[in-house]
């Protein structure tokens, strides 16, 4: 099924029956990352999955978008389908979608669980920054007046993208050009200051080997968000809830059943 609101279209999915529960997937997922939780979940449970804008069977943005024009997509979609308190299961950018919603519009979340969940800035270590400024003097280099009048823009694009799958990150390199303004808009973005607002009860669910949102993020949001608690899987990475499926299965139902209680 496919919903639609300012121009944008959206694939999702519902299955099962009672108490609606949301599931937001992470960056480069889609509706099927989440094939165990919606099998199991949708037993008890009205399981609804959506594919981002960008991912899965749902279209790009026609502009660069933030979490922000996420967060907005998302809330129009709940109310779309005249849903409120809701309970949400997020893993990695969908988390930042969880935690701005959760902050702005407490009337549209239930109780979250966030895994691997991203939002927070970190910084960057020295290599990381020479690499940086490494990839920028090249980049100048490359797109100045006079490489393309020596080289034409044909080959100018070639050496970005070039430079590109040389210094990006995995997920950047992976996009579409039109998604690539959108990835650096997302991970610009600092959530710290919305975690205070949160007043949805959290269950925060992460990988102790997660190199990709490090615990770190995970210690914090439990600190910061007023109603938190961490449950840490040891040998987990980033897919922490794939990693110790059973685990989490058993834990996330028992959060949310205490929930309805």
């Amino acid at each position: 099924m496919f919903f639609e609101s300012g121009g944008q279209r959206v694939y999702y999915e519902r299955q099962g029956a009672g108490k609606p529960l949301l599931l937001l997937h992470g960056w480069g997922g889609k509706i099927e990352s989440w094939l165990p939780v919606i099998r199991d979940f949708s037993a008890s449970r009205e399981v609804i999955a959506m594919d981002f804008p960008g991912f899965g069977r749902s279209p790009e943005p026609a502009q660069p978008w933030s979490v922000t024009e996420y967060m907005e997509l998302t809330a129009a979609f709940l109310r779309q389908l005249k849903l409120e308190s809701v309970d949400i299961v997020a893993h990695s950018f969908g988390g930042r979608v969880a935690i701005l919603l959760s902050a702005t519009y407490p009337e549209l979340a239930g109780k979250l669980v966030l895994t691997g969940a991203a939002g927070l800035r970190r910084e960057a270590s020295k290599k990381r920054k020479a690499r940086s400024r490494l990839y920028k003097v090249l980049k100048g280099a490359v797109e100045s007046a006079p490489a393309r009048a020596l080289f034409g823009e044909r080959r100018v694009d070639a050496f970005r993208e070039a430079l590109i799958q040389k210094f990006g990150s995995a997920d950047y390199r992976a996009l579409s050009k039109g998604m690539r303004p959108t990835f650096n808009r997302v991970i610009q973005q600092d959530l710290r200051p919305y975690l205070p607002k949160i007043q949805s009860p959290a269950l925060l669910i992460w990988g102790a080997k997660d190199t990709e949102t490090p615990l770190w993020m995970g210690q914090v949001m439990e600190k910061e968000i007023p109603d938190a608690g961490l449950v840490v899987f040891g040998g987990a990475g980033h897919f922490a809830y794939l990693d110790r499926y059973p685990d989490f299965r058993a834990i996330v139902m028992k959060f949310l059943e205490e929930s309805n209680a």
